[in-house]
């Protein structure tokens, strides 16, 4: 593969401002079943980010986009108290998110959606904290029906504290699922001192940090102030005020302050009295994160460092613990603005951020035990595109839109006898840029792969420009008008498709609409859109109810994350953050001497009507009865379209495989259905033939599992079969980055009857190839020591569970008698689980605690001494057995269908073997199954760029252009690199230690 490595492409990530968890610290639920934890991150740019943690994969789910001046300050969640349907059932309360900014409102977003759902303002100033009521649960009489004197506990509506610039504290109401001003804490002092962070000491009092060196205590229930408490007068030859830049509160009542001097001061949350004080930070303490037990305190600052407080133990009873500071660590590389911790049992982890513009996710409960993971800041699903054929690439944020133009590779001159200086021939060029109208950021774009015309979406609406290469080789963008029903469409989603022919645009609201296009061909005529647009219905999905407990997202899980069509054009699929996959097929042959499409008024299924109100079964008859023609075509939903399985966890990447046929391609028809008539019963007849092409889909799951599809049979394809996700590389799967995107490198050989059918993988550190042609060979993991073959059980639960038994017990031993030094421990001690943050630290490498070995000698003169490692059981991990056991069910299923010996056991326990012939493959590979490397980070994207040459002789190759190619050995590509070194960030703080650094910074400015 020819890389083009590109790192001009201006994408600026943005500071983070806020950090917000779904749900509050909860150490008895287990983090495997709280489905809907999420991580809600806030951005200078007005972004809000939805991450999900995954039981520690950590992918980013979707983006709220911002706007123009536009900043997220404060983000909370709220948790409703839980319903009761028709049925009495109980029905989760809806998880809510709020947010503020630089303005006095109060901004609630609809999850589903990603717009803002409702605002609250009034007449007070800018809002500079929020801080949501902590939810608890409260008693109440049942009906009168009920037995006397009996009583329920039921949670109540959270409310919302918010402090404002001028002095003010005003309370919000979220009652009834609304957002209103309930009332006003107090009025602002003739001082008007800024309040500038807050927290709930309890379910009624509530602790305001302000700009005037002031703490202060007010009670909700009567609106009075409790207790003032001063830090006194700023720092000799420093501001005379110091600012209480946060506030947090412990689960014993204590509270917690971090303040302009770099101290963290502790109160008691009784008699609200100081009990101490650390100056840990050298400026100002912006952030403080505690833990559920109010055991652990983090700070963060604008010098950069984070750092963990414990109470240490006394060494007497009646010695009071203190406060002490157990460790600090430069985790970001600028000023930590924002920290969450949530806790469960099995995940404990502290997200913080600031102005570097990446997460950071540090362990709690195994602070020091367990690595900090450093979670991308650049965004999941790539901002970039291409041209290929005229060798442009497309890139966009915010509200600009950028185009270069790649110049050929140097190789590619030599080759062609065409070799010129570089020198002379720059290697990129500016060649358009766009600034959008409107005050909205851009969702998606996409552009034509012959650069001719460009899509660009916000939430309000959809653009379409017309690309025209200039004499001085710049392009001109020309603005496409389109229909009166077109313009207010806005989107989150627009593809074209490979033939250019539609224009698919995924509203916020989740509904899928596509645009047909006709005119392109003929530069003469100016291209227009059909006024009618083609809606797509998806089937109906029972969706598991969450547990009440955990609250529900609504209708969050079923929002659009990917699409795809294929080849020809002739398959639509769509993935949902749920994991269910909806596909249509375009039916029939296009006949260009038909009218425009004529919507008949019962078409409720597949037309340009909004309603919704009609039954599935209704729609399904009004789509077969009278479909919506368009030029003969008519789009349906595919057939099999039930039998494609729910995926485990969201689409990451959908893709169609490019297709391979060994002869061209048939000429477009102008009129496709020549051996259909109209008569007077059947005015425009249309052919119901289905797509013959290539109809692989193939996926890549936020759990990193491969799957590839034939959509059109509605089944797993016979690789996949043949490659179950549990024999991927040991290498691939310890990545904790996930996929972002794919190229495929499909070509034919005019040497042998195999072809080179090769994905390539790529996240935001890491680079991989599958080459899809050849089954994968299993991990070592997986192989028998003995060199017989390679036999499986099946239907055999206990024999299973004893082998493991046994497997655990050996392991236990050797954990318990190995030196860590042995470099054979490495593959034999079982890999432990993590909690949530990054892996495990190896004990040698440690720098907190005592040590992790101790010496254990034997017999009266120690003559048998070894070292024993101490530490947490690694046999004891709950769910290891059934995992191992699916682990093994698919090892031999994948050997069954390779058709090599697999033992089979029946429910009795006697074997019986089935002997099956390995299959023949050919002894000649074309390289390896898969490679990877980490040689490019950070990556924005990957792009193919040149059109792809090659001999006559080889065959043609359908991509996902839709147009013939030939058989190039290697395909060319644009990466998209974007280091965080280029990036302009604002002014830091140095320490005291820190002269190299603050010189270097010097000589780059």
């Amino acid at each position: 593969m020819d890389v083009h490595r590109c790192r001009f492409v201006p994408y600026p990530p943005s500071a983070i401002n806020a950090l917000a968890f779904s749900h509050s610290s909860s150490p008895k639920t287990s983090s495997r079943g709280l489905s809907t934890l999420r991580l809600a991150i806030g951005r200078a740019n007005g972004d809000i980010e939805i991450w999900n943690p995954l039981r520690g994969a950590w992918y980013q789910e979707s983006t709220f986009p911002g706007g123009k001046e536009r900043s997220i300050e404060g983000l909370v969640w709220t948790h409703d108290p839980e319903e009761k349907d028709k049925n009495g059932a109980n029905v989760p309360g809806r998880l809510r998110l709020f947010s503020i900014g630089y303005s006095s409102v109060v901004t609630e977003w609809d999850l589903g959606n990603g717009t803002p759902l409702r605002h609250a303002s009034g007449n007070y100033g800018d809002l500079w904290c929020i801080a949501a009521q902590p939810r608890q649960q409260v008693t109440q009489k049942k009906d009168d029906n009920t037995i006397n004197g009996s009583t329920e506990e039921i949670a109540q509506y959270q409310s919302l504290a918010v402090g404002c610039a001028d002095g003010s504290i005003v309370l919000l109401s979220t009652a009834d699922g609304d957002l209103k001003f309930e009332r006003t804490l107090t009025r602002p002092a003739k001082k008007k001192a800024r309040v500038l962070s807050i927290a709930w000491q309890s379910k009624y009092i509530v602790v305001t940090g302000h700009a005037d060196s002031t703490i202060r205590v007010f009670d909700i229930r009567n609106g009075q102030q409790v207790r003032s408490m001063s830090l006194g007068t700023g720092p000799q030859g420093g501001p005379k005020e110091i600012l209480l830049w946060s506030i947090k509160c412990l689960v014993d009542g204590t509270i917690v302050s971090g303040d302009s001097t770099g101290t963290v001061s502790f109160w008691d949350g009784k008699h609200y009295s100081p009990l101490q004080r650390i100056m840990s930070h050298k400026a100002d303490i912006l952030e403080l994160a505690v833990s559920r037990d109010g055991g652990s305190v983090f700070s963060g600052g604008m010098d950069r460092r984070t750092i963990l407080y414990r109470r240490s133990a006394g060494t007497r009873p009646s010695e009071k613990r203190r406060w002490v500071e157990v460790a600090h660590q430069r985790f970001h590389s600028h000023d930590v603005k924002a920290m969450a911790i949530f806790e469960a049992k099995g995940f404990s982890v502290m997200a913080s951020g600031g102005l570097d513009t990446a997460p950071i996710i540090v362990p709690v409960q195994e602070y020091g035990k367990e690595h900090h993971r450093t979670l991308p800041c650049l965004p999941q699903h790539p901002p970039v595109r291409s041209a290929p054929r005229k060798r442009l690439l497309l890139s966009w944020w915010d509200r600009e839109i950028s185009l270069w133009r790649i110049a050929t590779s140097l190789q590619t001159l030599v080759e062609s006898n065409e070799y010129e200086d570089p020198s002379q021939s720059p290697t990129k060029r500016l060649v358009a840029k766009v600034l959008i109208q409107g005050e909205e950021s851009i969702t998606c774009a996409d552009i034509l792969k012959d650069g001719s015309f460009l899509a660009v979406s916000t939430l309000s609406t959809v653009k379409v420009f017309r690309l025209k290469t200039k004499s001085d080789s710049t392009v001109g963008l020309r603005k496409i008008e389109l229909p009166n029903e077109l313009r207010n469409i806005g989107a989150k989603i627009v593809q074209w498709s490979p033939d250019g022919r539609w224009l698919l645009a995924v509203t916020s609201d989740d509904k899928i609409r596509a645009m047909r296009a006709f005119g392109w061909d003929d530069s003469k005529k100016v291209p227009r859109f059909l006024p009618q647009t083609v809606d797509f219905k998806r089937m109906p999905r029972k969706t598991l109810r969450p547990n009440h407990l955990h609250g529900s997202l609504g209708a969050y899980d079923r929002s659009i994350a990917r699409v795809a069509f294929s080849a020809d054009s002739r398959i639509l699929a769509v993935g949902d953050l749920s994991g269910h996959i909806d596909t249509w097929v375009l039916e029939g042959h296009e006949d260009m001497m038909q009218d425009p499409p004529m919507i008949r008024p019962n078409d409720d299924s597949m037309s340009s009507s909004s309603s919704t109100d009609s039954s599935d079964e209704s729609d399904k008859s009004d789509e077969e009865g009278h479909p919506t023609l368009v030029y003969a075509q008519h789009w349906k939903r595919n057939p099999t379209a039930h039998l494609i399985p729910k995926l485990a966890s969201g689409p990451l990447i959908m893709s169609f495989r490019p297709t391979i046929s060994t002869s061209l391609p048939p000429k477009a028809l102008t009129n496709g259905n020549g051996h259909l008539h109209p008569t007077r019963h059947n005015p425009y007849p249309h052919s119901h033939d289905l797509p013959t092409g290539e109809d692989r889909l193939f996926i890549v799951t936020a759990e990193h599992q491969f799957h590839e599809i034939n959509v059109l049979a509605g089944r797993i394809s016979d690789w996949s079969r043949r490659n179950p996700t549990s024999i991927l590389p040991d290498e691939f799967n310890s990545l904790k980055d996930r996929a972002m995107g794919c190229i495929w490198d499909v070509a034919p050989s005019s040497l042998t009857n195999l072809r080179r059918q090769r994905i390539w993988l790529y996240g935001n550190t890491w680079l991989w190839m599958f080459d899809l042609a050849q089954d994968l060979p299993r991990s070592h993991h997986n192989e028998d020591d003995s060199d017989e073959p390679h036999t499986g059980e099946l239907n055999n639960k206990s024999k299973l569970r004893k082998r493991k038994r046994e497997e655990e017990t050996r392991k236990r031993d050797l954990v318990l008698s190995m030196d860590h030094d042995d470099d054979a421990s490495s593959g034999a001690v079982r890999k432990e689980r993590d909690t949530g943050a990054g892996s495990r630290i190896a004990p040698h490498e440690m720098t907190t605690g005592v040590g992790r070995k101790m010496r254990k000698t034997t017999g009266a003169k120690g003559e048998d001494a070894r070292f024993v490692r101490l530490g947490r059981d690694v046999s004891d991990e709950s769910g290891s057995e059934d995992e191992d056991e699916e682990d093994a069910e698919d090892q031999a299923l994948m050997r069954l269908r390779r058709g090599e010996a697999v033992t089979m056991v029946n429910g009795d326990g006697d074997d019986t073997v089935k002997e099956g012939a390995k299959s023949q493959r050919e002894e000649m590979r074309k390289g390896p199954p898969y490679w990877g490397t980490f040689k490019y980070r950070p990556i924005l994207g990957i792009v193919p760029i040149g059109e792809a040459e090659g001999d006559e002789d080889d065959d043609a190759i359908t991509g996902t252009d839709g147009e013939r190619t030939g058989g190039r050995r290697t395909v060319e590509v644009a990466l998209v690199e974007r280091p965080m070194f280029d990036v302009d960030l604002p002014g830091r703080y140095y320490g005291d230690q820190e002269w190299s650094e603050k010189k270097d910074a010097d000589v780059r400015l």
